[in-house]
């Protein structure tokens, strides 16, 4: 990722994203590094009825990589590119699990975390301490709880993977 920002606080919150979603870092797989190499069909494995995937994870990840963006810049609903919030089930109904469909997904959360970042990179940092409409946290609190939840899900990833091999 190339944005880069002058100031350290902004600076720091893309680097915090960075480290959550592609980047190397302590803590072992990012988000995108958990996803490496997976097929269609082990992203589409359930571990029970009614359990999430990793496709729908992903799916979610992305829509509140969105989420966070309008935040940050203010703007009203109905971006996002698939109809609905929050999950989506995947594979959908009377379609099989394909290698492209899984593909497009994950070049959605790639594209999310971008407008996200780019979102991050733009704010001012005068705002940064300023609560954040409708829940009351902060921007910068806001900022960082999107790269927790990149690292959460991600560990839920690993999990599904780890589960899927017996």
């Amino acid at each position: 990722m190339t944005t880069r920002s002058r100031n350290p606080q902004i600076a720091a919150l893309l680097r915090v994203l960075d480290q959550a979603f592609v980047q190397r870092a302590w803590h072992g797989p990012n988000l995108r590094g958990s996803l490496r190499g997976l097929s269609a069909r082990q992203a589409a494995w359930r571990p029970a009825p009614g359990r999430h995937n990793i496709w729908e994870l992903v799916l979610h990840c992305a829509y509140w990589k969105y989420c966070a963006r309008r935040l940050l810049r203010g703007e009203k609903r109905g971006g996002f590119p698939i109809k609905g919030s929050n999950f989506w089930v995947r594979p959908q109904e009377g379609r099989g699990a394909t290698d492209k469909d899984w593909n497009e997904a994950v070049a959605l959360l790639e594209e999310q975390h971008r407008g996200l970042r780019a979102a991050v990179a733009a704010f001012s940092p005068a705002q940064l301490q300023k609560r954040a409409k409708p829940r009351g946290w902060t921007y910068f609190q806001s900022i960082v709880g999107i790269a927790s939840h990149d690292l959460y899900h991600a560990g839920q990833i690993q999990l599904l993977k780890r589960l899927q091999r017996g």
